[in-house]
């Protein structure tokens, strides 16, 4: 998902992967297992087959973590804030982890076709010493309103021939 949004000279891009649940509606999913898998395990338990509740507990810690660990990963975020003289990329989860400032003068769009029909293009931002991939986990839709953003932005430093794909 690609989200823009410009105050006062300055642009801010968000990318950020597809979430198709909420983490309240994950807890919910999860507690909607637990009522008749804990019931059963409960069940057995009371007929004498008391180690069934251990190992059901621990499927639904299992499954928990999961499902936490899924939402976690779908809070990454690639933030791109352009003002008239740099170009700001963030990146981490809940807040930015890693962090390039560019001239803006200096930086350019390296635009990689895509090796599938499938897949979107590969997008860089980049200057003379270093090169910084955005977008890396979008979909090809959501890859393309990126491009397109960008390209308003930034002039196009590098791109490969379209008809070129690797095999």
């Amino acid at each position: 998902m690609v989200d823009s949004s410009t105050d006062k000279n300055v642009q801010t891009i968000v990318a950020k992967p597809n979430q198709s649940a909420t983490w309240r509606s994950n807890l919910w999913v999860l507690g909607m297992i637990a009522v008749p898998s804990l019931g059963a395990a409960i069940g057995f338990t009371a007929l004498g087959a008391w180690p069934i509740l251990p190992f059901a507990g621990a499927e639904l810690l299992a499954l928990g973590f999961a499902m936490y660990y899924v939402s976690w990963k779908l809070q990454y975020r690639h933030i791109i804030t352009l003002d008239e003289q740099t170009v700001r990329i963030d990146k981490g989860y809940y807040a930015p982890t890693r962090s390039w400032t560019f001239a803006r003068e200096d930086c350019r769009l390296a635009v990689t076709p895509e090796q599938h029909p499938w897949d979107g293009p590969e997008l860089a931002v980049h200057n003379r010493e270093q090169t910084v991939p955005v977008g890396d986990f979008l979909n090809r839709d959501d890859s393309l309103v990126l491009l397109a953003l960008l390209r308003n932005e930034l002039a196009t430093g590098t791109h490969s021939r379209s008809d070129w794909r690797k095999i």
